[in-house]
């Protein structure tokens, strides 16, 4: 049998996070499989030495102009192509999409058109299509409505993360067997912190994200690194031994020196391996950040995480946790933020929210669980 895992990758650790866990919840029930990734040519996306490190194989994919120009890759002997682990798109039986949040009107209809588009043969083929839990919506412009109607008509299961993305795709395509919710499912991968990581002297995360300048407007994207910083001040006024731990690429590491620097220079912390990441977050007293799966690494590991966001998906985290009043704006009072990070750093508060938190992951990871046996059911049908 031979897998595809598809959008997930190594374009932020978020991306490459969801496909570690895809590969290992496959992989432990599918030992025998061959799985195949589509690089792509952004720079530094998929560069092979990477995937092919995690046992993955190329699939010959590209498209341009609507044309998928990988399909030419089928004019070459067999032995060639076997010769270079070059798997075609006629050859997988099970495509696995893993896109986290990308079909969604916010980044245009590109990537809801080509899912949309490559849906449509998958199915011709009798290849398996199965989206995990993700983030969707909204969908307000007719021709995505459409869309969304084609990719849904020719999947075979689909997994909304929460509850407004469930409700954005049905609205579109009415409540259906296939269209399930289940919560994101990195929360299954254990993290591995690094030898030489000191948690004596980085005991609080401070995890920016350039999205809250690019994907926000007015105060929100003007107070963004304003409020950050305060919160690392009142950290250091507390005793508190703050970092900046750098998620994703030169973007947040740029907002991570500015506020290093505003604050007189606190560590900032960069890890290539997202495992790596997420086990440095489970050592934490607590965290206060924007990057997705940095907030799911450290809720799933019952670390307090306070947040701020720029889409819907990061309140419908909280909800899932329980957690609501971990959510913060930017532009509140500094009161406001003075109580919440009470919930990091006094011991009490603390604990008691750090044990809610452990509770509500160990129902979330119960419901990945069940997801995943789902997928294999479909899988095997």
């Amino acid at each position: 049998m031979i897998i595809e895992i598809r959008k997930a990758g190594f374009t932020n650790k978020g991306a490459e996070l969801m496909l570690c866990a895809a590969m290992q919840a496959l992989q432990s029930k599918y030992p025998n499989a061959v799985f195949t990734i589509a690089p792509t040519h952004h720079k530094g996306d998929f560069p092979y030495s990477r995937y092919s490190k995690k046992g993955l194989y190329p699939k010959a994919w590209f498209w341009r102009l609507g044309v998928q120009w990988g399909d030419f890759a089928g004019v070459l002997p067999r032995k060639l192509r076997e010769m270079y682990g070059m798997i075609l798109d006629r050859e997988v039986d099970v495509v696995v999409d893993a896109a986290g949040f990308a079909y969604s009107d916010q980044w245009g209809l590109t990537h809801t058109a080509e899912l949309a588009k490559a849906a449509r043969r998958w199915r011709k083929r009798g290849t398996k299509v199965i989206l995990l839990p993700q983030a969707f919506g909204p969908f307000e412009l007719p021709k995505s409505k459409d869309l969304v109607k084609d990719f849904v008509s020719n999947a075979d299961l689909i997994y909304a993360r929460e509850e407004v993305s469930y409700q954005y795709l049905t609205e579109v395509v009415g409540e259906q067997d296939k269209v399930k919710m289940a919560p994101d499912f990195t929360n299954l991968v254990e993290g591995v912190a690094p030898a030489e990581f000191d948690s004596s002297n980085a005991q609080i995360a401070i995890v920016p994200n350039r999205r809250m300048i690019d994907k926000t407007e007015g105060s929100t994207r003007d107070k963004y690194v304003p409020f950050l910083i305060q919160a690392t001040r009142m950290l250091l006024d507390r005793g508190e031994k703050p970092f900046l731990l750098v998620h994703e690429g030169e973007g947040d590491l740029r907002l991570a020196e500015r506020i290093s620097e505003a604050v007189g220079g606190i560590p900032i912390i960069r890890e290539d391996d997202p495992l790596k990441i997420k086990g440095i977050l489970g050592t934490c007293k607590g965290s206060v950040g924007s990057r997705f799966h940095g907030l799911v690494s450290a809720l799933s590991q019952g670390v307090p995480a306070l947040a701020t966001g720029w889409s819907h998906k990061y309140r419908m985290l909280y909800a899932d946790y329980g957690f609501e009043d971990g959510m913060l704006r930017v532009d509140g009072p500094e009161e406001e933020l003075s109580r919440a990070l009470d919930q990091i750093t006094v011991p009490e508060e603390r604990e008691k929210t750090a044990a809610h938190l452990q509770a509500r992951s160990q129902a979330l990871k119960d419901k990945s669980r069940a997801m995943w046996n789902e997928v294999f059911r479909s899988i095997e049908n």
